[in-house]
């Protein structure tokens, strides 16, 4: 277990203890993933995948979430099991964290309360799928992923943000809050199941050496927003933006029509592109989360070797 700041009290597996101690390279995951963002099995099939492409390129994973209230950094095999066939596990964000702490829940982390658990950890990078962002429709529904990357200076690999998000609109939140996006061997804005928004990047990279000179100069500078390192799916997954938007239509009048909103959206939408696409979509997702894990942890492998 590790205090924190807050007197909070985080329970790391044996694994991550000594990889903190000995300031070995370490990939946070999210658990929402498994819990509500992939089917049985391919949830746990894919959270098993993750953890392995981080091992293979070096680093190892600390897959993150709440069991009775409490903070576990590295999750052992039962609990990934139990993430991936319990009905009863909550999705949380930051909002929820006091909830779920004070009435002792089980509970998977989103971007955000993954970042939290894994900063206050002293874990420096974050694997996910896609982040959350500025919903379409209605701009003033903003993901709390958002807030929490103003304000935690982690690094975080992902494909841009979910599909089903307003990609410009999230694009220009980022730059107003002082994000920077750093492309994965790309110019432009991954869209999710699309290696191209056509959005501009700050930066492009080539190498996990490049994120991680990004990275120190902003911990010098004490600059306090986490440096988004976004990466496109796979090319022989990718899914072309026009066919996405007709999909994701169907999917969006499918919502409307059953009055899904809130934090049950974006989970329904992607099952209903799943559906609509014969399982392209969820191929695809599976993909990206696995290959940005591995680029994670080259960038965790990076920033573990002091600089010259």
């Amino acid at each position: 277990m590790v205090p924190c700041r807050q007197n909070m009290v985080i329970k790391l597996s044996p694994e991550i203890s000594s990889a903190i101690r000995h300031g070995e390279a370490i990939v946070a995951l999210e658990s929402t993933v498994i819990a509500h963002g992939l089917p049985y099995p391919q949830n746990i099939e894919t959270a098993i995948k993750c953890e392995a492409a981080v091992r293979e390129n070096g680093a190892i994973p600390a897959t993150i979430a709440v069991f009775g209230g409490d903070f576990y950094v590295g999750l052992d095999q039962a609990q990934i099991e139990r993430l991936a066939t319990d009905s009863n596990i909550k999705k949380i964000s930051r909002r929820d964290l006091p909830v779920a702490v004070a009435n002792k829940l089980d509970c998977a982390t989103t971007v955000a309360t993954t970042a939290y658990i894994a900063y206050k950890a002293g874990i420096k990078v974050f694997s996910t799928g896609g982040i959350g962002g500025v919903h379409r429709g209605f701009e003033a529904d903003i993901s709390a992923d958002l807030p929490e990357l103003a304000q935690t200076p982690i690094t975080v690999v992902c494909s841009g943000a979910k599909i089903v998000l307003d990609l410009p609109r999230t694009r220009e939140w980022l730059e107003t809050y002082g994000i920077p996006i750093v492309g994965w061997q790309c110019d432009a804005l991954p869209a999710f199941y699309s290696r191209s928004s056509g959005l501009d990047i700050d930066q492009r990279v080539e190498n996990a050496g490049e994120v991680a000179d990004i990275v120190r100069a902003r911990d010098m500078l004490e600059l306090p927003a986490a440096v988004l390192v976004t990466a496109p799916v796979p090319a022989e997954f990718e899914i072309g933006i026009e066919d996405l938007e007709s999909i994701l239509a169907e999917a969006m009048s499918g919502a409307e029509r059953q009055g899904i909103k809130g934090k049950l959206i974006t989970p329904f939408l992607l099952s209903q592109m799943s559906q609509k696409s014969s399982g392209r979509t969820l191929a695809a997702n599976i993909a990206l989360l696995e290959n940005n894990a591995g680029i994670a942890a080259q960038i965790a492998v990076a920033l573990a070797v002091p600089p010259a």
